[in-house]
Formats: structure tokens, C-alpha cells, sequence
């Protein structure tokens, strides 16, 4: 009984243990779902249950091919009777086999379509042995693994790599799998890869080892390799991997993007790396993105489908007509009076009139089945690549300064570009040039114009012809003041010249600094060749000195002024606060020194509290304002959101050599030696290369090289500045801040070396930057200082922006050993996470880049590319509105519209800024009504002339009567706008207005508002861009284009055309995308038309031969009617046909809106209507057709 109780009362017990087993097996398969783990492929062979356990993973063989020998037949048939009109005809094939309703010779029937299927089928063969040859190539290249049985790396072919596997590759080689960096031949475990082949940017990208091998004594041997790898699962975001390695201590590391070599990147400037492969072949994020190439349906094609369905109807009908007219003609003779012609069955009886209409009713189906054309769309698929062939060989479109010429990557979608009703542009890199030029900055509340580099610029815009030096040059120049000298001078040239916008003075100067600058983005002679002003110079001059006397009477840095300590600061965080890769320019990156003694093992709470206690970490005086953040990591590039740490583990060696170093520090802060970094062998100044990758970066360390402060080398944990007078200054970089869209600016925390403090320099938007600032006390003296200087950058910023430049603010925070030891931890916990660690990162960002320290502010030009003016005054006259969206200020974005013409002057401007829905609601309501009270009667009398703004046209209006509005949002009231119950509103203002300019939008406002119009007003939509920003714009207009600039090729691979430059856009199409839609559209009804007029025939002559579904023309050339006879025509016209020169279509833009109004397709439904009326008024009428 005891036994029996006891049993009785743990069985209770034992339950909820079972339950918590099977939740802990359940949130283990859940978290294996979202997770995979990698081993090391070396080990010893696993036991079949732990194999059986583990997900099969993907092999390294790239298959990109669709058929095999066996499959190519059934599958490809199957593809092809996806096509409604080859089923239709193989059923109008088989049915000639029926002998009761057969028309032609069965076997003679089936030869057209077996002829056009087998043409696809060539084709479509063709193109998968293609793409076999390519898979083949790939698969046989050759790398080196790492062999368990030879105890060496060995050469094997890519195909046989699998995950697991250890990768050893050399300088120069292509990358064969996403692969876990662990080695590097860099003594700092740095690699540099150029990603050209994945993303078309040319510039370096710095990798680095993974933290726990970064510190190994001894070589990096795969054999000891015991760890786990525990990442996500395979996706195609590029610009993140989460995960984390299981060391056989249990001691867990972090894995970012910055640990992962991605297939297709290309190994430069490091003679040897090694690393463990986790994802391989389909599985990689390279493959991933392939999406092959872009399928669209044109408009036209669309309308086409359509008429054949007309066509469909009206076979019905007049088949319908014919048997019902052969029953009664049968009907007629009765039982008794047989015409002799009329044979009776096998058992001698005659079929009755409803069967013999049944019969004659599939007959006549046959007969008349050329009403729908066999062989359109193989016709339409030869013109359309012929005509793609025929734009490629333009030389209009070719663009000589970058070797570049148009691409098409859609092949089907030719004749929409002779329909675009909307262009939406992003203006940085598309309209504009997307080279940053340094021109001007304010530094603690002083203005410096840069007049000598003003001039400089200048010299770049001379004319470069004789033709543009004769244009009229008109009147003085007006010199507002030193703020907008310049501007004056660039809007005349603007102005007054087509080709105002050149690199260089003359073609050659520019083919040969694209030359020097081949194999470096951002690198021009325009660019990098800074003037700087005479009176900062003086004061940077100055600066150094007094930290040189300082330094040698051994004061601390409190005893310099503020505005030099601002000037030092401005300086610096030019230099430091990017991400911009230093290179040698002839030799790869061969290190020829020791290691720097300073580190940054930043990784845990007891490595801080050892590094940091023998420091003498002043606390933060000097402060800045609240802000919020998302973050990347240290090796993060200008431009991506994920934050961490970029510190590494350190040694005790280590720590001992960092408090030798300590030691040495003196009471004021100052090293008593300086470290010097000797970069590819200690190159001069000159002989550096920048590896930036954006041009703002760029044009800020080139700003600052040209006053002496010189960035000379980047670690992964530091970075080198050349100051005058001072040599080289090392900074620790605790960690990087990454740019993004969202927070809008960059930070890094360094250690400086000269206080020994902990700061944290960001530079951002100065609609961000500002908010952050430390609040100022009116009573305090100092207060007051800083208030005043604020309220002096805003106004230069303001300046800046209506002179059209690009605004950056630079700023600085100090921090007190507590204040970082707080954040630090909290970042750390961040870090080490997986899910939600971009959330938990933004959040630990936030807390850190507030209370700032306003330093100054930049003003960088983007200067108009050639031509834009010009082609946006041609593409408004051929009808098409013309939307910019873009992420700049609104100041800015105004100053570019007006220079490029997209704004006018005798434009009245809309503009809407809201703080809320509501009250973007009523804005929307009352400029609606304003125009509607204005323009009672959809039309008005100002300045410009008569002008429609009525809600009805969807084209638009023409010039005579177009609206002299122009509408300006910024990116917070867009969000509103484009809210459901307030996008109507927003829609039917900007559809009456001549130009829309978004501004501070966001990609994913950018693709909201191309969808919205194409939506709702069922317009064809144009999107063009050149950035990663303006992909999503690309994908969903009706037409993407990218422009092949600065910023890599993700436009250009996400869009259907690509071009060179935004001028080349008025060729393609006003001129050919007019040809395109003409030659394809009157082929179209010309096919209609013929076969209409031909079954015409056949069926009047059913009116004398009693609708028996004879025919007075030979089976033979029915048949081949179609395939033949009448073929050639079509294809000649389609290719060759130019209806206007093109001469007269960029003379006369006007031309270009028959297309919108599809005026040519519109008539193919009308000819085949009239082709149909005239036989039934020839059959009433008793006329013969011919």
C-alpha cells in the first residue's frame, strides 16, 4: 500500500516533466528552423543516428540549366502549351484527323504548328546549352581544400566543395562559397575584397578574422578546428549575417557580415586567407539575389491578347453562322430530293441537318482557324530582338568618358518605352553627376567660402567646343557675397550652355583622368584636388603649432582656445569618422612593421575594468544632444544599419603591453612616442589610395587631406592620422556606427591619443545632428557662445542649401569611463544576440549619440550632369510628367529643380510641410480647394497662358493648356499622404500639377508613390535611378531604368534598360521607344488586318458553295499562308520601319504622345471591326469583295 501511494502520489510528478521536455523539444525544433549548425567537415566520421539527424545541406555545383536529355522534350512542350494559342492550334490540328470533319490533309495541318513549336524549342534549347557551357566553366574552376588524409590544402574543382570544408585562397582569386574568415596573412587579420561581380562597386572592402583566431600564437591548423557554427539560415540580404561560434570551452563569439567572404567577391591586396565554407552552391547570397532574367508583360501584348480573344468570337460567329446555314441548306432537299453531290454514309443513309451542321460547324473551325495568326508571337519575339540589337548598335547611346553603353535586360518590353505617361527620377547619380566636390565649410560659427577652390571648379565647366564657346555669354556676373559667388557662376554656365557640366576642360583631360581614377571610385582630379581657403589654413597652421608647443612644454589640451580645439576636432572627425579603406596604389598591402602596441579588447566588462583602470579617462565635459540610431558594425560601410563592436579579444601580453604604454603617458596626456604605421611600405602622401564607398566620404577625406590632415592607414581597431607638425597620431576605433537611411548620420568611438579620453565623433544630416545637440543655459556665458554659433551654422546651412549644395553637420561627444563602462555592457548583450540583435543594437546606439557638441558643418556640390536641363525641357513637351523623389533636404532638392528645369519661376510652387495626419489632411483640402476656386473652369488666365488643371484627363494635357503648378513635400507629410484615406487626395493634387518634387523620401516611399499612380491612374509608369536606394522604385514601375554611375550596379541590375547618363533617356524614348511601339504596333494590325481580309474570302464564298466548308483556294496555301507567304512583310517592317527620322522626332517631342494615346493599337480593334462590317454589308448587299 505504501508502495502503491508513493507511486501514486509521484505520478503527478512525473507529468509535468514529461510536458517540459516535449516544450524544450519543440523550442529547440523552432530554433533549429530559424538556425543551422556548421562542423567542421575534418572530424571523425559521425554514427549513422547523429548523420540521420542533420539537415541535408547544399553541394557546391551551380545548375542553373532547366532540361536534361531526358526532360527537354515533355517539359519544354509543357512550357509552351502554357501558351492558350499553341493549344488552340494542335486542337485545330488533331481535329483534322476526324474524318467526318476534316478540311485539309491531316498531316499537312499538323506542319505549321509543329514548325513553330520546334522553332521555340531550337531557341529554347540554345539558350539552356548556353547556360550548360556557363554552369560547366564555373563548376571546373579550381581551389584549395583543406585534404584530413594528406594533412595539406589541395587543388579541387569548385563543384566538389561542400559546407564544412576549409578553403585556403591567394590574391587575385574569386571566391567559391560564402566562407567563415579564421585566417588571414594579414598580421592585423584584415582581407580586402572587391565585390565588382556582385554588386558592380569596384572600390575595397576590408574582412576580418574572426575574434578567437585573430589572437592565435601559431599558424591557423583546420585539424584543431573543434568549434560550432551556429548562423541563419540561407537568404539573400547582403548586407547582414547573424551568428555566432561555440568554442569547445563553451565560450561563445559573435559572427557579423565582416567575418563572411561572399562567392564572387575577388581576394585583393592580401597574399593568403583561409576560412571554413557555410553556405555553398544554391544556398549562397550571391545565388540567392540571381533572380535570372526579369519577365514583363508589355502593354501591348496585353491589348493584343485581348483583340485575340475579339478574334475568337467573331471565328464563333461566323462559324456558328455557317452551320446553321448549311443545315438549312441540307434541310431544303428533304428526304426525297438529294443532290447528287451529297454522299450518303455506310449504311447508305444521309446525316441530318442538325448533325450535318454539328460537323460543318467543326469544319469551318478549320478552315477558317487563319483568322487568329499562327505565327504572331514568334514574330513579335524575332522583332523584339532585333530591335534590341538595333538600339544597342547606337552610338548616340554610348558614353565615351565611362566606356559605357546602353543595356537591355528585358527583351519583351520594347514598345512600352514608346507609352511612358510618368518618369519618376531620383536626383543624386541620375540627375545629377554623384561626384562630391568639397565647397565650402563653417567651422565653430565662421564661414569659409573657398573662393580659390570656387575658381578651381570653374575651370571644369569651360566649354569644349568652339560651337559652346560662341554661345552668348550674357552680361557681368552678380556677386551676392562670398556665400554664393560660386552659385552665380554655375547657374550662368548652366544656363547658357548645353554642355555645362564636363569633368575637365577638354575631352582628352577627361578620358585621362577616367583613366587614373579606373580602379579607384571618387578618385578624379575634380575631386580630390581641394583648395583650401587661406584663412582656415592659417588657423590649422596655427593649431598645430600650439600643440606642438604644448606637446614640448608638456601642457594639457584645455590650454588651447575652444575655437582651435574645434578646428582640431572639425579635422579629425573628417579623417576618422568614415569607413574608408587606405591602399597602396602598385603594390598589394605587404606590412613591414610590428604590431600596434595599442588595442582594443573591448569584450567584456573585466577586459574593460583591467584596460581602463591605470588610464587617466577624464570625465565628459564636452557634450552633445539626444538622438536615435541604428548601427553596424566597425567594418560596416557608409550606408548600412548594423551596429557592433569592432574590439578583439586580447592577450595578457597584450594588456601588459597596453599598460607599458599607459605608463608612458604623461600627466598632460601626451605620448612621449610617436607610432608610426608604414602602409605598403611607407608610401608618400601622395602615392595613397582612398577606397571609399560613397562619394561624400570621399570628398570629406580629401577636404581634409588638403589642410595637412592626412588619413594613412585603417585597422580593423585603429586608424592612423598625419597631422603638421604633430607626425602620425594613432586612434583606437572602439567601435563604428554605421550610416543609415533611418537615423541619418555615423559615429565612431575612438580613444584619442593625445587626452586619453574616450570620444565619440558624428558627422549626419543636419535636420538630425542638430536635435542632438547639448541643450544651452541662456544664463551661462558659455551657453550663450554655443547658442550663438548654432544659430550661425543654421543660417550657413541654410545658405548652402539654396545654393544647391549637400549639408553635413560635424559633431563630438566626450565620455566618462562610467558613462562608457554603462554602455558598453549593454551593447555587449546586444551584440552576443541573434534574434532582434539590429532592434537591440539600435537601441544601445541611442544611448550613446545624444548630448553632442556642435563642431561645424560642410557644404558639398553635386554638380548636373550634361544635358539634364535639356532633356527634361524635351520629355515635358512630348507629354510626360516628370516626378523627383529624393532623400535630400528640401532646400537642396528646390535649388536642383529650378537648375535643371523640373521648377520654373513663373510656377507657382505648392508646399507642403506637415507635423501630423490631421494636419496634412487639411493642407491637402484646402490647396484642392484653393485650385479648384481658382480654376472653377478647369482653366485659368496667368502669367504663362491658358492652363487645364481638371481631374479627369489621364494624359497629359498638352502644352497649351498645361497647369503652372508645382508641388514640393517633404518626407514626413509624403508618409501622411500616402495613407490610405488621404492618397486619393494627394493623387488628385499632384496629378494637377506640372512637377512634383519628394523630398527627404524614404526607397520605400519612392516605390509607395510609383505604385500609387500606376495604380490608380493606370498610367505606364517610368522609374529611373542609379543607387541600392531606388531598386525597390525600379521593380515596380512599368519600366525600370538604371544608370550605370558612382554607386555600383544594383540599379542597373534590378531595372530593364540601363544607360550611361539621364540625357541618353530622351533618345530612348522619344526616338526609339516611338520606332518600338510604331513598327510593332502596325505589324500587329497589319496581321489582323491581312488575316481578316483573307478569311473574308473563304467565307463569302461559303454563300456559293451551300456553307458545304469548301474552300476555292488549295490547302496549301491556307496552310502555309500564315507561316510563309505572308510572313516576311511583317518581320522587314517591324525591324527596319522608321515612320518619322529621328531627326524629327527629337525636334518635335509632340510626336511622342500618339503613343500614350496608343493612337496605332487603338486602330488594331477597329480594323478587324471593319473587316468584319465589310463582309456582312457584301453578303447583304450581294457585292463581291474582290
Amino acid at each position: 500500500m505504501s508502495q502503491g501511494t508513493a507511486g501514486g502520489e509521484g505520478a503527478p510528478q512525473v507529468l509535468p516533466e514529461g510536458k517540459e521536455r516535449q516544450r524544450k523539444r519543440r523550442r529547440r525544433k523552432k530554433k533549429e528552423s530559424k538556425t543551422r549548425l556548421v562542423r567542421s567537415s575534418l572530424l571523425l566520421p559521425e554514427a549513422e543516428t547523429e548523420k540521420s539527424r542533420r539537415t541535408v545541406l547544399a553541394c557546391n555545383r551551380l545548375k542553373t540549366t532547366k532540361y536534361t536529355a531526358l526532360s527537354f522534350l515533355p517539359k519544354n512542350l509543357f512550357e509552351q502549351f502554357h501558351r492558350l494559342a499553341n493549344v488552340y492550334f494542335v486542337f485545330i490540328a488533331l481535329l483534322n484527323f476526324v474524318p467526318a470533319v476534316n478540311a485539309f490533309q491531316p498531316e499537312l495541318a499538323l506542319a505549321p504548328v509543329l514548325f513553330i513549336l520546334a522553332v521555340t524549342a531550337i531557341k529554347d534549347l540554345w539558350e539552356d546549352y548556353s547556360r550548360y557551357r556557363s554552369d560547366k566553366e564555373i563548376n571546373h574552376m579550381e581551389c584549395l581544400v583543406y585534404s584530413r588524409n594528406e594533412k595539406k590544402y589541395i587543388s579541387r574543382y569548385w563543384k566538389e566543395v561542400k559546407v564544412g570544408d576549409f578553403v585556403q585562397l591567394r590574391c587575385n582569386e574569386i571566391i567559391p562559397a560564402d566562407i567563415l574568415l579564421l585566417s588571414s596573412s594579414d598580421p592585423d587579420g584584415l582581407c580586402h575584397i572587391e565585390t565588382a561581380n556582385l554588386d558592380g562597386e569596384t572600390n575595397l572592402k576590408q574582412r576580418q578574422v574572426v575574434r578567437k583566431f585573430l589572437e592565435l600564437d601559431s599558424e591557423f591548423d583546420p585539424l584543431k578546428f573543434t568549434s560550432v557554427i551556429e548562423c541563419e539560415k540561407p537568404n539573400n540580404d547582403l548586407s547582414r549575417f547573424r551568428g555566432y561560434i561555440i568554442h569547445k570551452s563553451g565560450k561563445k563569439d559573435g559572427l557579423f557580415k565582416e567575418n563572411l567572404l561572399l562567392r564572387g567577391c575577388t581576394i585583393r591586396n592580401t597574399e593568403e586567407v583561409a576560412g571554413i565554407v557555410i553556405y555553398a552552391g544554391h544556398e549562397t547570397k550571391a545565388l540567392l539575389n540571381n533572380n535570372g532574367p526579369r519577365y514583363k508583360r508589355s502593354k501591348l501584348e496585353r491589348q493584343m491578347n485581348a483583340d485575340v480573344l475579339w478574334c475568337v468570337l467573331i471565328l464563333l460567329i461566323m462559324c456558328l453562322f455557317s452551320a446553321i446555314g448549311h443545315g438549312l441548306w441540307v434541310w431544303q432537299y428533304g428526304e426525297k430530293k438529294k443532290p447528287i453531290f451529297d454522299v450518303p454514309g455506310p449504311d447508305g443513309k444521309y446525316l441530318s441537318p442538325v448533325l450535318a451542321s454539328v460537323y460543318l460547324f467543326l469544319t469551318v473551325i478549320i478552315v477558317f482557324q487563319v483568322l487568329i495568326p499562327i505565327s504572331l508571337y514568334v514574330s513579335i519575339e524575332i522583332v523584339k530582338i532585333c530591335q534590341v540589337y538595333f538600339i544597342h548598335q547606337d552610338k548616340d547611346l554610348y558614353d565615351e568618358e565611362t566606356d559605357s553603353q546602353l543595356q537591355c535586360r528585358a527583351l519583351n518590353i520594347t514598345e512600352d518605352l514608346g507609352q511612358v505617361q510618368f518618369i519618376f527620377s531620383d536626383k543624386t547619380g541620375t540627375l545629377t553627376e554623384n561626384k562630391m566636390v568639397f565647397r565650402r565649410c563653417t567651422v565653430s560659427g565662421i564661414e569659409y567660402s573657398h573662393d580659390d577652390n570656387a575658381k578651381r571648379l570653374a575651370m571644369y565647366q569651360e566649354p569644349d567646343s568652339e560651337e559652346e564657346e560662341a554661345a552668348p555669354k550674357g552680361g557681368t556676373l552678380s556677386q551676392r557675397d562670398s556665400i554664393c559667388s560660386h552659385q552665380s557662376i554655375k547657374v550662368i554656365h548652366r544656363s547658357q550652355s548645353t554642355k555645362t557640366h564636363r569633368r575637365t576642360g577638354s575631352r582628352a583631360e577627361a578620358k585621362r583622368a577616367s583613366i587614373l581614377s579606373k580602379h579607384t571610385a571618387f578618385s578624379s582630379p575634380m575631386e580630390k584636388d581641394i583648395t583650401p581657403d587661406p584663412r582656415l589654413l592659417e588657423k590649422v597652421n596655427e593649431c598645430a603649432k600650439h600643440l606642438e608647443v604644448m606637446r614640448n612644454h608638456e601642457q594639457p589640451l584645455s590650454h588651447l582656445s575652444p575655437e582651435l580645439c574645434d578646428i582640431f576636432d572639425f579635422f579629425i572627425a573628417l579623417t576618422i569618422c568614415n569607413t574608408v579603406v587606405v591602399t597602396a596604389p602598385n603594390q598589394p598591402r605587404q606590412k613591414v612593421r610590428d604590431r600596434f602596441l595599442l588595442k582594443s579588447p573591448v569584450k567584456t566588462i573585466e577586459d574593460f575594468i583591467r584596460r581602463f583602470t591605470p588610464s587617466r579617462l577624464t570625465s565628459g565635459s564636452n557634450s552633445s544632444s539626444s538622438s536615435s540610431l541604428a548601427t553596424s558594425k566597425s567594418m560596416h560601410r557608409f550606408g548600412l544599419s548594423v551596429l557592433s563592436s569592432t574590439s578583439t579579444d586580447s592577450t595578457l601580453l597584450k594588456l601588459e603591453e597596453k599598460l607599458a604604454y599607459s605608463a608612458q603617458m604623461n600627466n598632460n596626456g601626451y605620448s612621449s612616442q610617436q607610432g608610426r604605421t608604414a602602409v605598403g611600405g611607407a608610401p608618400e602622401e601622395g602615392e595613397l589610395r582612398y577606397e571609399a564607398e560613397s562619394p561624400d566620404e570621399a570628398a570629406l577625406v580629401y577636404a581634409a587631406r588638403a589642410y595637412s590632415c592626412s588619413l594613412v592607414g585603417r585597422l580593423s581597431d585603429q586608424v592612423s592620422v598625419e597631422l603638421p607638425h604633430l607626425g602620425t597620431l594613432s586612434f583606437e576605433v572602439l567601435h563604428t556606427l554605421g550610416f543609415d537611411s533611418v537615423r541619418k548620420r555615423m559615429s565612431v568611438v575612438v580613444r584619442h591619443p593625445l587626452t586619453d579620453e574616450i570620444n565619440v565623433y558624428t558627422k549626419g544630416a543636419d535636420s538630425v545632428v542638430m536635435d542632438l545637440l547639448l541643450p544651452c543655459s541662456s544664463d551661462d556665458p558659455r551657453g550663450k557662445h554655443q547658442k550663438k554659433i548654432r544659430s550661425k551654422t543654421q543660417n550657413y546651412l541654410n545658405l548652402y542649401a539654396v545654393d544647391g549644395l549637400r549639408t553635413l553637420c560635424i559633431a563630438k561627444r566626450v565620455l566618462s569611463k562610467e558613462e562608457y563602462g554603462c554602455w558598453l555592457k549593454t551593447h555587449l548583450e546586444a551584440e552576443s544576440s541573434i534574434e532582434n540583435r539590429e532592434e537591440l543594437l539600435f537601441q544601445s546606439a541611442l544611448r550613446i549619440e545624444k548630448n553632442l557638441h556642435l563642431l561645424g558643418a560642410t557644404g558639398i556640390e553635386d554638380r548636373l550632369q550634361d544635358g539634364v536641363p535639356e532633356t527634361i525641357a524635351r520629355l515635358r513637351k512630348a507629354g510626360l510628367q516628370i516626378w523627383v523623389l529624393t532623400g535630400d533636404k528640401q532646400e537642396t532638392a528646390v535649388n536642383i529643380a529650378y537648375a535643371c528645369k523640373l521648377l520654373d519661376h513663373d510656377e507657382e510652387i505648392i508646399t507642403l510641410n506637415a507635423e501630423s495626419p490631421e494636419t496634412c489632411a487639411v493642407l491637402l483640402e484646402q490647396c484642392l480647394q484653393c485650385v479648384e476656386s481658382k480654376f472653377s473652369n478647369n482653366t485659368i488666365d496667368g502669367a504663362t497662358g491658358n492652363m487645364t488643371v481638371g481631374f479627369t484627363p489621364l494624359y497629359p494635357p498638352s502644352s497649351s493648356v498645361l497647369s503652372s503648378l508645382g508641388l514640393v513635400i517633404d518626407g514626413r507629410t509624403l508618409a501622411y499622404a500616402l495613407e490610405p484615406m488621404l492618397e486619393d487626395k494627394f493623387l488628385a493634387l499632384a496629378k494637377r500639377c506640372r512637377s512634383v518634387l519628394c523630398c527627404r523620401s524614404t526607397p520605400l516611399q519612392k516605390s509607395m508613390v510609383v505604385k500609387l499612380v500606376r495604380d490608380k491612374l493606370k498610367a505606364m509608369t517610368l522609374a529611373i535611378g542609379d543607387g541600392a536606394n531606388d531598386v525597390s522604385m525600379i521593380q515596380v514601375a512599368d519600366v525600370g531604368v538604371g544608370i550605370s554611375g558612382q554607386e555600383g550596379m544594383q540599379a542597373v541590375m534590378a531595372s530593364d534598360f540601363a544607360i550611361p547618363r539621364f540625357r541618353h533617356l530622351e533618345k530612348l524614348l522619344l526616338v526609339h521607344g516611338h520606332w518600338c511601339y510604331s513598327r510593332l504596333a502596325n505589324m500587329v494590325l497589319y496581321f489582323f488586318y491581312k488575316n481578316a481580309m483573307f478569311v473574308a474570302l473563304l467565307f463569302w464564298y461559303q454563300f456559293y458553295c451551300g456553307f458545304s466548308g469548301s474552300s476555292m483556294i488549295d490547302q496549301w496555301y491556307l496552310i502555309f499562308f500564315n507561316l510563309f507567304f505572308s510572313s516576311l512583310p511583317q518581320l522587314i517592317t517591324g525591324v527596319l520601319d522608321k515612320d518619322v527620322p529621328a531627326e524629327v522626332l527629337i525636334a518635335v517631342p509632340q510626336l511622342y504622345k500618339s503613343g500614350q494615346n496608343m493612337e496605332v493599337l487603338c486602330t488594331v480593334g477597329k480594323s478587324c471591326c471593319l473587316a468584319e462590317l465589310s463582309i456582312w454589308r457584301c453578303c447583304f448587299e450581294g457585292k463581291s469583295l474582290l
